[in-house]
């Protein structure tokens, strides 16, 4: 941990900072982020639409600009420790007043042949120039290795942004599936109860019901006509966010619907809480975001000590052309070395420095904020996926006895054995189960994609 430049007590806590040895689960140091997600996700059918989100998504492309920026700036830091060399030519006029010492020695001495004091006298320039800070703090190289951390940071923000991606296109994919078999299953319902409906009529017309019966399945076909379109509106919905993901205009969505209940549910392997430090991209952006203002405060801190600098030229300078390679009479130079520290107003450094060291303990929390959101997420989700397949299992009971429910119900109210009631209500849990089921396995699904996310993997 960088703790340099850090208050006692935030040092002391970052010292001490550790992960859990386990997430009170098995200790199998196998890990599911280590698999590509590629291999991770089966259906063909998604993996072609994260395929073309990864290469048309917007914001990804937007972030790989960021990228770009951050490595100009990295080649921006490293030439601004280099030597700095400026090759010239200058021609200009100059005129000196006769009542000046420059004047006078100009008309005292015959500056060319027959001529006293020319007016204006001309100049011609021709040389090079160097200058170089000598980064004996290493002000300007950690400034440099800074903006390197800054730079695989950006990188690391990137594939924290493809695992996002590919998670968010999965979820949308398999509630795009769920909805598919909510609106098959709605379908067969209403079909159900207009069977029923007719039913009904005709045990009025043989007055075993009355009009009440007629008119509650009536409306129960209805509502489950206008729930319907509601579904529809959804799947629409969810087609676009992922044509939006992907980067196109609204188009049909390529899908296998009907094995949506085959899906199968891997087995994750979560491994060790230290292996996080290592396949989550946020945690190591923040570690290098770390190391990059741990490096910042030093650069900053430079800034009190004296700066070293060296500057030298050489060229030809002559008032006349015919004249300016005339060695050495028009030969020029010089060097010079210039130490200047700041000695008074140093308000401005020291600024800067206590805005880095600020900086650098954001960067303390931040980390420590990452890395304990990771664990929790992944402690989650893995009783998430445990709970939710005892769930479902029961749901599955659930929905068979409720469908053995209605062909009794329907039996019994031929036989005036049971009451309309009976066989509206039995239909309607039917559904509502069933429902619930759909969501329950979409819900699985999306865990197994959260946990895949949560451990790290999908940027591979």
């Amino acid at each position: 941990m960088y703790t340099a430049c850090l208050g006692p007590s935030i040092i002391k806590r970052t010292e001490n900072k550790t992960v859990p040895t386990s997430y009170n689960t098995s200790k199998d140091t196998l890990n599911t982020a280590r698999v590509k997600w590629k291999t991770f996700f089966k259906d063909q059918n998604l993996i072609a639409l994260i395929d073309t989100a990864l290469k048309n998504n917007q914001e990804l492309n937007i972030l790989m600009q960021e990228i770009s920026i951050a490595k100009n700036d990295v080649r921006a830091k490293k030439g601004a420790y280099m030597p700095n060399l400026e090759v010239g030519i200058e021609a200009g006029l100059d005129k000196s007043s006769s009542y000046t010492i420059k004047g006078a020695n100009e008309e005292a001495n015959d500056i060319v042949s027959g001529q006293k004091n020319p007016s204006p006298l001309s100049n011609y320039i021709a040389g090079a120039n160097i200058s170089w800070e000598i980064d004996i703090w290493k002000k300007l190289r950690n400034a440099k290795k800074a903006a390197v951390f800054r730079y695989l940071a950006s990188m690391d923000g990137k594939n924290f942004m493809v695992t996002h991606l590919v998670s968010e296109i999965s979820n949308s994919y398999y509630e795009l599936l769920a909805l598919d078999n909510q609106l098959e299953i709605l379908k067969q319902n209403i079909e159900l109860y207009q069977s029923s409906l007719e039913i009904v009529k005709l045990e009025k017309s043989a007055a075993r019901v009355t009009e009440l019966a007629v008119r509650r399945f009536e409306a129960e076909v209805l509502k489950n006509q206008s729930r319907q379109y509601y579904i529809e509106q959804q799947i629409t919905l969810t087609e676009n966010k992922l044509n939006y993901l992907m980067g196109r205009f609204p188009q049909p969505i390529v899908r296998s619907s009907s094995t949506f209940f085959d899906l199968a549910i891997d087995t994750i392997h979560s491994g060790i809480p230290s292996q996080l430090l290592e396949n989550r991209p946020d945690i190591k952006k923040a570690e290098r975001e770390l190391i990059a203002a741990k490096l910042e405060v030093k650069s900053a801190k430079a800034e009190f000590y004296p700066a070293l600098k060296i500057t030298a030229g050489a060229g030809y300078s002559a008032f006349n052309p015919k004249y300016i390679v005339e060695t050495p009479w028009s030969l020029v130079y010089n060097v010079a070395g210039n130490l200047v520290a700041p000695l008074i107003n140093r308000n401005v450094i020291k600024a800067n420095y206590y805005s880095a060291s600020s900086k650098q303990v954001q960067a303390v929390y931040n980390y420590e904020r990452t890395i304990l959101n990771a664990h929790i997420e992944v402690v989650n989700q893995l009783s998430n996926i445990s709970n939710l397949k005892k769930s479902y299992d029961l749901k599955t009971k659930q929905i068979k006895a409720l469908t053995e429910s209605i062909d009794i119900a329907n039996t019994l109210f031929k036989s005036a054995r049971a009451d309309y009631m009976e066989v509206l209500l039995t239909q309607r849990d039917a559904l509502d189960s069933r429902f619930e089921l759909i969501e329950t396995k979409k819900q699985q699904m999306n865990a197994m994609v959260t946990i895949f996310e949560a451990l790290g993997g999908g940027w591979r």
